[in-house]
This record gives C-alpha cells, sequence and structure tokens, in this order.
C-alpha cells in the first residue's frame, strides 16, 4: 500500500478562527501562537479533539501553514508503492528514489479538511538523494496573503496565488546536503523559505553550493544572489527588525550572518564551532 500523510489538524471550537500560521515556525519564527487555547490532548481513531483528518498522498516532512480559512501542504509522491521512510534509522543511509515522483501542493479548507485545489508543479525523478530518514518534500512552504511559496529541493521554487493559479516556477539547481565531510552523501534539502515585502528568500548549504538569494514575488526573477562559504545545513534564515536595521539572519555550519534583505550585503558575521 502506498504511504499516506496525514494531516490532522487539531482545533477546539475557541481556537477555529486563529490567527495566521505563515511560515515555518509561524509569526516571526517564534514557535507561538499568541491568544489561543488548544487541547493538550486528542485520540485519533476516537477523534477525541480531531476537528477533521484529511489524507494526503506521498510522503512529506513539510509542515503546514495557515492563512485565513486556508491549509497549505506539500507532499512527493513516489511511483514505488513500497517508497518510504525510516524514522529510526540510526546510520547515514541514503534512500534510492530512482522512480519517477509527483510534487504537490495542496489548499485545504481550515474549517472541514475538504481540499480546495492541488497542483502537481514538478514530475520527474529525483535530482538529488534523501536519506532514509527523510522525504523529498521537507520544507515548509511560505505565504504573505496574496501568494503560496512552496520549495520542492532540487526541483525547483514554485509561486501561486491564493486560489491555485501558478504564478511561477524557478530552478534553483541541485540541493544536496549531506554530511559535511563526505560529498557523496545527499541527505535531502529542509531549508524552507521566507518572505520579507516583495521577496523570497532562500538559504540553501550544501556540498555543490551554498549560498543565500531573494527572488521578486510577482514574477520569479533572481533579486540578488550571495554564495556562501558554509558547510551543509538545514537552516531557516529569519528576518530581526531591530532599531537601527533590519537584518536576515542566516545560521550556517562556520557562521552565523547578517544580510541586508533588501540587497543581500553582508552586515557582519560570528564564527560558531567548525567541526575538526
Amino acid at each position: 500500500m502506498k504511504s499516506l500523510v496525514l494531516l490532522v489538524l487539531f482545533l477546539s471550537v475557541t481556537t477555529i478562527h486563529a490567527q495566521n500560521w505563515p511560515s515555518f515556525r509561524g509569526p516571526n519564527a517564534s514557535g507561538v501562537a499568541e491568544g489561543t487555547n488548544p487541547p493538550t490532548t486528542w485520540d485519533v481513531e476516537k477523534s477525541q479533539n480531531v476537528l477533521w483528518k484529511t489524507n494526503i498522498p506521498g510522503l512529506s516532512h513539510s509542515s503546514p501553514i495557515i492563512w485565513d480559512n486556508q491549509v497549505f501542504v506539500i507532499t512527493a509522491v513516489s511511483s514505488d508503492p513500497k517508497s518510504t521512510y525510516n524514522p529510526k534509522d540510526r546510520g547515514i543511509d541514503l534512500s534510492t528514489d530512482e522512480t519517477k515522483h509527483t510534487w504537490m501542493i495542496f489548499a485545504l479548507d481550515k474549517r472541514n479538511g475538504r481540499v480546495l485545489w492541488t497542483d502537481k508543479p514538478y514530475e520527474g525523478v529525483p535530482r538529488a538523494k534523501r536519506h532514509v530518514k527523510a522525504t523529498q518534500a521537507n520544507s515548509t512552504p511560505v505565504t504573505d496573503g496574496r501568494y503560496v511559496v512552496a520549495l520542492f529541493g532540487s526541483e525547483g521554487l514554485a509561486c501561486y496565488d491564493l486560489k491555485g493559479k501558478l504564478q511561477w516556477k524557478q530552478d534553483l539547481g541541485v540541493l544536496n546536503p549531506g554530511l559535511w565531510d563526505d560529498k557523496e552523501s545527499s541527505w535531502g534539502h529542509a531549508s524552507s523559505p521566507i518572505i520579507y515585502r516583495d521577496l523570497v528568500i532562500v538559504q540553501a548549504d550544501g556540498h555543490q553550493q551554498s549560498f543565500i538569494a531573494a527572488f521578486n514575488l510577482k514574477d520569479g526573477k533572481q533579486a540578488w544572489r550571495v554564495e556562501r562559504n558554509e558547510i551543509t545545513s538545514w537552516t531557516t534564515p529569519t528576518i530581526y527588525e531591530g532599531k537601527n536595521r533590519v537584518e536576515l539572519i542566516a545560521n550556517g555550519g562556520r557562521y552565523i550572518r547578517g544580510y541586508d534583505p533588501l540587497t543581500g550585503k553582508e552586515l557582519g558575521a560570528s564564527r560558531i564551532t567548525t567541526p575538526k
């Protein structure tokens, strides 16, 4: 039987109108939903504190995001019915994904789980391998209420309006982070895109490339790109709005760096422990 991602929304009646959750870890990447009182226990089989559940085909470690009454989630569906992941693997094993995959995005009704629209922006054999504990859809989408942007790893970026119309796609090349000192390993991309003003920003630290880049939300054209002398990482950048300036903070394997989010100019760096 083909594996399924089970998306379950745990909401009580009092939290159905909770705030938007537009990106990885929510507003400002804080991981905090203000003013909510969600249940702390639930039982899927008994439908205790479960408003609805919707089966999504394929494998995905992407988190869902929410804007108004829409929930967005991505997945990768393998043509191999035995495709799976092993969360208990303790090694550096690679999965053999040498079969056709279909990458999909779903928009669901937050109130009842009904599929509002779906699209298949990419199909083909994955351009990069993954760890057996990972999937081919690890990055969380992002939205600003006008557009929703999803990063499908080495397959590329795809941008939609909230009604499901594809606006543009952008090829980012092969994104292949793995064990930092083993260039043959490729564990799958997982850093999520973020939105700042009219830009979507992507961090990609890997064996064949390490860069951070911004693309125009309207048309997908690259606004700026900065090469990074970094080892592999899977961190998602974040925006810090200070008193004197706004900084794009990007954590890497060697440095934590600050950039101007509008131009990509590096503003400063702090060295962290480097593997020996």
